[in-house]
């Protein structure tokens, strides 16, 4: 048996801090980077890792004790019999299969490749499966970051067009060529890509490209090119992700397309109909009209953007309907049919047209989560009839050692949310206490103005009976709004009444999704009116608006002149 001392390594710049939680107990049979204890600074808690598999034979500290880097925290027995255990644990599953992993995530989206990046990060032997040929999922491949490419191009070329009311008229654009366009795409992909490749190899996580579907509880078949590898192991993490909802009954053409196509730029259509009036929609529409197309938006619904408040998508309707040849709200699409020289649409609402004929359409009426395609009833994990898995707020499936993430656990299907939970549950695999307690997460659209919202909308609040006030500030007063040319923007800060405390936001405008970050901070850190207010925020800025939303709720606005109630 060997003896050993756990003792507190660099705490940084702290000379001694307080233990808050004892997380063992003697006696305890520990894994290695299991949390022992947490300790608490003026600045952030933090958790001490065990370096060691072992027994606890004493404690060495007790809570409220404040301790320094060198102090023992406890006394640890490490013996050949745990060793020993350990090797047969893994002997035992290793049986029959290919490979073991103490953590396997399938999936290789930002929830995936953060969650096995973290698991590496805390010790842990980390396989990651991903049925593309390089990392980064639908997200980064043939999502957000190429829609978010060719959305700066479509801008500047908006911009260059913006010119000449502010007295520059540059030359005329040419023929735009999408080959060049499509190629620089690519290249900012291939940045990334390689970049998480590069990532995964330093951490030694084992990426193995695949389609995994579970064959038990504790094992996954993972099939490529004909081949199948059988890999076993501790712990899983789900991370598969969703996909584009299809309409039934469409035409096998190429020029029926999904927003995956749509960032191919294969073409640029004469003639466009784009049907789904939500963000995805509304972006490709963005992207297309300045390169070129003709663009018509048909939407079941009775405005864009649903779930985000009509007065904050005003501005943006406003504006498209003066570049787009047409938008039909409360419209369905009844029938498509593929001819030779065109596609023809039938129509079923009181402003379209009854037929009319277009070169292309993308459908963008939402995604679907991947949990049908992964054998999940293989394992015992639940999954309901939309196909989402549903988990704990640590992330755990009905199956303990399973987990889930990202689109595949329910709405908001947002990239920046599955980081937060892939992260998460590669923590708690680990043993460390956390769990999914994020009180907001922001939505943006990449239009052109941009809309992001963030909290309890105003619609949100009159349905519920929210006793709330609302700040709202227009960009048409805002300095740095009128320098750029663009003064269509909103700000609207949702406050709660009685408490006066930030509970939801909403702007539309230029750089709406990077402003929206600070509503979002406010919320979480339980912000008031005077809070924001009193923050003092550059000049002239966007940002201001912020502040200037508060300065009217809180009735201190010199900026304009609001009549007292």
């Amino acid at each position: 048996m060997q003896q050993k001392e756990i003792i507190v390594p660099d705490i940084g710049d702290f000379d001694s801090v307080e233990v808050i939680e004892i997380l063992i107990k003697k006696g305890d049979v520990i894994e290695k980077e299991q949390a022992l204890i947490t300790l608490e600074s003026d600045k952030a808690t933090m958790d001490i890792p065990s370096p060691e598999n072992g027994k606890i034979t004493e404690i060495c500290i007790q809570t409220g004790q404040r301790i320094a880097e060198g102090d023992v925290i406890a006394k640890l027995e490490i013996t050949e019999e745990v060793a020993e255990n350990t090797d047969a644990q893994t002997a035992d599953v290793n049986d029959d299969t290919d490979k073991h992993a103490e953590v396997v995530v399938i999936g290789a989206g930002p929830g995936g490749y953060t969650a096995a990046f973290r698991a590496a990060d805390l010790g842990k032997k980390t396989v990651l499966i991903e049925r593309y040929p390089t990392l980064g999922g639908v997200c980064l491949n043939v999502g957000c970051i190429p829609s978010k490419a060719l959305l700066h191009i479509s801008k500047v070329v908006a911009e260059i067009k913006e010119l000449k009311e502010q007295g520059l008229d540059l030359a005329e654009l040419k023929q735009i060529q999408h080959q060049p366009v499509r190629k620089w795409t690519e290249s900012v992909i291939n940045k990334l890509t390689s970049g998480l490749a590069s990532m995964a190899k330093q951490r030694n996580v084992d990426v193995l490209q695949g389609h995994a579907r579970f064959t038990s509880a504790n094992q996954l078949q993972i099939e490529h090119a004909g081949e199948q590898i059988q890999l076993s192991f501790d712990n899983a993490i789900i991370a598969a992700g969703s996909q584009a909802v299809q309409l039934p009954d469409l035409p096998d053409d190429p020029r029926i397309m999904d927003s995956t196509d749509a960032l191919q730029l294969e073409t640029i259509p004469e003639r466009m109909l784009v049907i789904g009036g939500g963000i995805i929609g509304l972006e490709m529409a963005t992207v297309y009209a300045e390169l070129g197309s003709q663009i018509t938006i048909v939407e079941m619904l009775d405005s864009l953007i649903a779930g985000c408040d009509k007065d904050i998508v005003r501005p943006l309707e406003k504006r498209i309907k003066k570049i787009y040849h047409n938008i039909f709200l409360n419209t369905a699409v009844t029938s498509i049919k593929a001819d030779k020289d065109s596609i023809k649409v039938s129509f079923d609402g009181k402003d379209a047209p009854s037929t009319d004929e277009f070169d292309a359409i993308l459908v963008a009426v939402g995604r679907k989560p991947n949990g049908d395609k992964i054998s999940a009833d293989s394992a015992g994990i639940h999954v309901d009839e939309r196909g989402f898995i549903p988990v704990d707020e640590q992330q755990r499936t009905n199956v303990s050692h399973i987990f889930a993430i990202g689109d595949i656990v329910g709405q908001p299907m947002l990239a920046h949310k599955a980081t937060h939970e892939g992260k998460l549950a590669a923590e708690v695999i680990a043993g460390h206490k956390a769990a999914f307690d994020n009180r907001v997460i922001p939505s943006v659209a990449y239009t052109d103005p941009e809309i992001a919202w963030v909290g309890v909308s105003e619609a949100e609040a009159k349905q519920k009976n929210i006793n709330y006030e609302k700040g709202v500030f227009p960009w048409a007063a805002s300095g740095r709004s009128l320098a750029i040319g663009r003064d269509e923007g909103i700000t609207k800060l949702i406050f709660d009444k009685n408490s006066k405390k930030l509970i939801g936001a909403a702007i539309v405008g230029t750089g709406a999704g990077d402003l929206i970050a600070e509503c979002a901070l406010a919320i979480e850190m339980g912000s008031d009116a005077e809070d924001i207010g009193l923050t003092i925020h550059p000049h002239p800025t966007l940002s201001e608006t912020v502040a200037m939303a508060a300065e009217v709720y809180s009735g201190t606005i010199t900026d304009l002149y609001i009549p007292k109630r």
